[in-house]
């Protein structure tokens, strides 16, 4: 009887072993993917304040201030580059920065700068269509938010890989809106793609709209940023590594010509301008003070600590700050940790169970001496 009720608790003291082994390990697996899942993007964003933009002169009434977000470069993967592996991970990266920041911060309108897509410049209708859906999804928002969307290379092509069938499916799928106005502030959309100036049908059109709405423009959007030599001058966690800020700049190709760039500032005479394009953070002056701010990727697949623009904007002045999203590597490595406390907890059972069998027939033995 002793031995047969010996050999019934060693089985159940195993198979308690087991559900405790396996109830730890669950538990781990799920604290670990909730974290880095979804409570990282929480802990993160919600540090992130708006800026404030300076009072007006004592006895003058305040005037409205706009919240808006600005983002580049989120360069969904498309059927031909993108692995199925790399595209969820990213786009689900994006998907919960982007919803996040909406619950969180709140902004009454957002701006996407440019290369929305990864492969809109030779995708086909059915790709387009399917990469159209799953931007929608991924960054989906209430109807009191207004999304604006500007078009970069990767969406319609560069100069000569650009089409009318392509500005027009990109313009189908998110507007051909290019002044857009509200409480005061002026906003103007540039497709700097079609900025070449060499007369073709496509760069007529766009700069006939932009003298069009040039007279009431105090604010300017694009994708390509303006000429500059290099991003030698730029600093900041997330400008350009050191040893790419001293590379020579492209003419048409990483900024805009000097020409169009000159033309941009003379006809919009803007107070500020945004874009996107390098994938990195740069700060520049332009002409008699004009400030341009590039704005950094927001996917993982650009840049280890992507972020994004909030800016405060009233009709008479501006403020800016920048909100960083989780850290790639932060990530990675929280994984990492609980990869090694899941082999902790395995092996460690083992030991265990061999220490007590060992003590508890020892016990045994000494009982039978008796």
């Amino acid at each position: 009887m002793g031995r047969a009720w010996l050999g019934r608790g060693r089985r159940a003291f195993r198979l308690l072993q087991r559900s405790l082994l396996l109830l730890k390990l669950t538990a781990v697996v799920a604290a670990g993917l909730l974290f880095c899942e979804f409570l990282i993007y929480y802990l993160v964003i919600f540090r992130c304040r708006w800026p404030e933009v300076e009072a007006p002169g004592q006895g003058q009434e305040p005037p409205p201030v706009l919240r808006a977000m600005f983002l580049a470069d989120t360069h969904l993967l498309g059927e031909v580059q993108g692995h199925w592996l790399d595209r969820l991970r990213r786009e689900w990266q994006m998907e919960r920065a982007f919803q996040t920041a909406l619950w969180l911060l709140q902004p009454e309108v957002v701006f996407i700068l440019g290369d929305i897509f990864d492969e809109g410049k030779w995708s086909s209708p059915q790709a387009w269509a399917d990469d159209v859906r799953r931007f929608q999804k991924v960054f989906r928002h209430p109807a009191h938010v207004q999304l604006k969307v500007v078009a970069g290379n990767h969406d319609i092509g560069f100069h000569y890989w650009m089409s009318s069938y392509k500005v027009k499916r990109f313009e189908k799928a998110f507007g051909s809106e290019r002044l857009f106005s509200w409480k005061g502030v002026n906003f103007v959309m540039v497709n700097s793609v079609a900025m070449e100036g060499d007369g073709c049908n496509i760069c007529a059109a766009a700069e006939a709209e932009l003298l069009e709405v040039s007279r009431r423009l105090n604010c300017s959007r694009e994708h390509y940023p303006l000429y500059r030599a290099s991003d030698a001058n730029c600093s900041g966690p997330d400008a350009a590594p050191p040893e790419e800020r001293t590379v020579p700049f492209r003419e048409r190709y990483d900024a805009l010509s000097q020409e169009a760039s000159q033309k941009l500032l003379w006809w919009l005479q803007p107070r500020l301008v945004l874009s996107g394009h390098t994938h990195s953070a740069c700060e520049v002056l332009h002409g008699v003070g004009t400030p341009e701010l590039s704005v950094p990727s927001f996917s993982w697949r650009n840049r280890n600590n992507p972020s994004f623009v909030m800016a405060s904007l009233t009709s008479q002045d501006f403020a800016l700050s920048k909100c960083f999203l989780p850290r790639e590597d932060t990530v990675l490595a929280t994984y990492c940790g609980v990869a090694g406390l899941l082999a902790v907890l395995l092996l460690a059972p083992g030991e265990r169970l061999a220490s007590l069998f060992l003590s508890g027939w020892n016990t045994l033995r000494t009982h039978r001496a008796w």
